[in-house]
């Protein structure tokens, strides 16, 4: 049950102020999105296309896959389904609540999770990181690269002064920044087909990650390090189409 704390909590969310008009910079077009047994997939112009975040789960490192199964082994099978679960569905709504807040609308969830997301989202708001982020372009706007992939973003437009990619991210602990190589891997695969079919100059990723208990972690990458991100996709979706021709 709430208390009258939570309540005001959630009251200030739903009152924002407008950053974003709502009026999309691009033409985004609108494209759907399929989860099939093969993992996410869009479907654009009758062309299938594979999700970012398929690709990247299917060239995980060994490394990266020993230590995921390492963890389900500790915490149990149910266990670590239910925790997996859970921080999706908090995720969702956070994003729910911070694009809403973007655009000057309030979003409430009186769930135990949207209390949970809530204060997840407004740890971000009240801290200050969405005061660099000087133009939005888009928000939960599709993207793709012809023939290669697609995926949606959280954010595109212009932070800190430099044409970027924003993505927002909630963690039960906190993460260093050498942890987190594949959220800006993300950022560069949005960015990739950002510049692509848009014609922009993305090269900068930043990553908001609110940690469940209070901190708010803020990562920026840019030039040839981001650079080096945006290669490092392009060779991941090398490595998932050959793993596709050889079946592996």
């Amino acid at each position: 049950m709430m208390n009258d704390e939570d309540l005001r909590e959630f009251h200030s969310i739903g009152k924002t102020k407008v950053i974003w008009s709502g009026k999309s910079k691009f033409d985004y077009q609108t494209i759907k999105r399929v989860d099939s047994e093969s993992g996410r997939v869009y479907d654009i112009n009758n062309e299938k296309l594979p999700s970012v975040t398929t690709i990247l789960g299917a060239t995980k490192s060994e490394e990266s896959r020993a230590k995921l199964a390492a963890w389900r082994q500790r915490e149990g099978e149910k266990k670590a389904d239910q925790i997996r679960d859970d921080a999706a569905a908090r995720g969702t709504i956070m994003h729910r609540i911070l694009e809403g807040f973007i655009k000057g609308e309030g979003h409430m969830d009186l769930t135990k999770l949207g209390v949970e997301a809530g204060t997840m989202a407004q740890n971000i708001i009240d801290r200050g990181h969405f005061e660099p982020l000087e133009e939005v372009w888009g928000l939960e706007m599709p993207l793709w690269y012809p023939g290669l992939y697609a995926g949606a973003s959280d954010v595109a437009g212009v932070y800190e002064g430099r044409e970027s990619i924003i993505d927002f991210k909630q963690s039960n602990k906190y993460k260093k920044r050498e942890w987190i190589d594949d959220y800006f891997i993300q950022c560069a695969a949005y960015a990739v087909a950002h510049n692509y079919v848009y014609g922009t100059n993305i090269q900068s990723g930043v990553i908001l990650i609110s940690v469940k208990g209070g901190d708010v972690l803020r990562y920026v990458s840019h030039g040839k390090e981001f650079q080096h991100f945006m290669w490092t996709w392009l060779g991941r979706v090398g490595q998932y189409y050959k793993q596709q021709a050889s079946g592996t």
